[in-house]
């Protein structure tokens, strides 16, 4: 189901629990219930709220999918926003948790019903026949749970006797619980999205950008062995974080520091030829952002910049603060791009182009994180360089990293004692 049917499906359900929530004050008009001087809305306002509060509340459990833990903490709510005497919720092979009397002697008997509604994949309502003297539970309601692989389960209501109410409150209650399973759903299929993104990017961390890395430490091995060892303590550095496997977030201090080590290795490949500047606004440096975000955006202006013209390459990397945002712009003097090829390369139509994944795959995931409104914007021409913006929220629901354990404080740009705003060559373009 697409994130748009799942929308519509939710309001339409939402509609139904205020309708719920209507009923149940309509029951409880006529009790006049008032505080003295304390004006707490009608019965049917009172009820409906009372019903959307506690439809709020199982909501976020099951938000973690069909599990035994999920659905002990949703019963008690969902039992309360039925008003029946028992509740269970079940998957296909077992009652994950059951709520009120009866479980004893009911919970088999509900397996074999709930394996005849998952044959027919429509709700079931009949009589319990209960031998037991004195089980309040006479009627039952098996309404089906359902996500993107069919049937995953039942929502079964037990009530004291038939009731119609009762039937098509029990189906409307479960149609909602399968909007939260199916949102739970997409919750995991786009964190396995944003994992394969990312493993992509690891992906096209260059061979060459290896090979050439080890062969400019080599370099130095004998003419400036504290040198090699700076760049081989760098590359060490540098390879840790982009392989590190904790986290799909990351702070833009830790991330500018890994784009100092990778700026340190292409300096020590192309020397005077690459001058860096940064500008880094320290109030911005504890913002979380997606991992791996930056360096490919870095990564980019030094190919066109460096690899692909024979002029001196100057790359400034500035990070501001605007308020509620950090925004940060990557520019370099290179080659540029024809605006229309960059277009065809961010909508996925050139996945072959020299600007290999990087820059679509930055683009989609912080349109995935943060909404389309935070996509990359590209400033370029062809032979005017390019020149890239990304806008980041502070603070974003489901946006926050802890720094590994046993990590040190970052510096003013993720290193300590390194100055900022200065032009750097080899080493940054120092």
């Amino acid at each position: 189901m697409t994130g748009t049917a799942l929308a519509v499906l939710a309001v339409t359900v939402a509609a139904l629990l205020l309708g719920l929530g209507w009923a149940a004050g309509r029951r409880h008009a006529g009790r006049g219930e008032r505080s003295a001087g304390l004006d707490l809305g009608t019965p049917v306002e009172r009820a409906t709220f009372h019903t959307l509060h506690t439809a709020s509340l199982a909501a976020p459990p099951l938000r973690a999918g069909l599990t035994e833990d999920a659905a002990r903490k949703a019963a008690r709510r969902l039992r309360s926003l039925l008003g029946t005497e028992a509740l269970c919720l079940t998957d296909r092979e077992a009652v994950l948790a059951w709520d009120g009397p009866g479980a004893d002697h009911h919970q088999r008997r509900a397996m074999a019903r709930v394996a005849l509604m998952l044959r027919s994949g429509r709700s079931l309502s009949l009589r319990t026949e209960c031998p037991r003297p004195g089980c309040p539970l006479k009627w039952a309601v098996f309404a089906p749970l359902t996500g993107e692989d069919g049937v995953l389960g039942a929502l079964v209501a037990y009530g004291s006797r038939e009731s119609a109410v009762l039937v098509r409150a029990a189906t409307e209650v479960a149609r909602w619980v399968s909007v939260q399973l199916e949102l739970s759903e997409l919750d995991r299929a786009r964190t396995r999205l944003m994992e394969a993104e990312i493993k992509a990017l690891r992906a096209q961390i260059s061979p060459h950008f290896i090979f050439n890395s080890l062969a400019a430490i080599a370099s130095f091995v004998r003419t400036d062995p504290e040198r090699a060892r700076e760049l081989l303590l760098e590359f060490a550095d540098f390879t840790r974080y982009s392989f590190r496997r904790h986290g799909e977030f990351t702070t833009l201090a830790e991330e500018l520091r890994s784009i100092e080590q990778y700026l340190a290795l292409a300096g020590a490949r192309f020397g005077d030829r690459l001058k860096v500047t940064l500008q880094v606004a320290p109030e911005v440096l504890p913002v979380a952002l997606p991992f791996l975000c930056l360096q490919p955006l870095v990564e980019n202006a030094v190919k066109h910049g460096v690899e692909d013209s024979t002029e001196e390459c100057r790359i400034t990397i500035a990070a501001r603060d605007a308020g509620a945002e950090a925004v940060l712009t990557i520019e370099d003097n290179g080659v540029g791009m024809d605006p229309a090829l960059l277009r065809r390369i961010l909508s996925g139509e050139r996945p072959g182009a020299s600007s290999g994944i990087g820059l679509p795959n930055v683009d989609e995931r912080m349109r995935q994180v943060y909404g389309d409104a935070y996509g990359l914007v590209v400033e370029t021409a062809v032979g005017a360089g390019m020149k890239i913006t990304v806008r980041i929220p502070k603070y974003r629901a489901g946006v926050h990293t802890s720094p590994p354990a046993g990590s040190a404080p970052a510096g003013p740009a993720g290193g300590p004692g390194r100055p900022r705003g200065t032009d750097r060559g080899h080493r940054e373009g120092d």
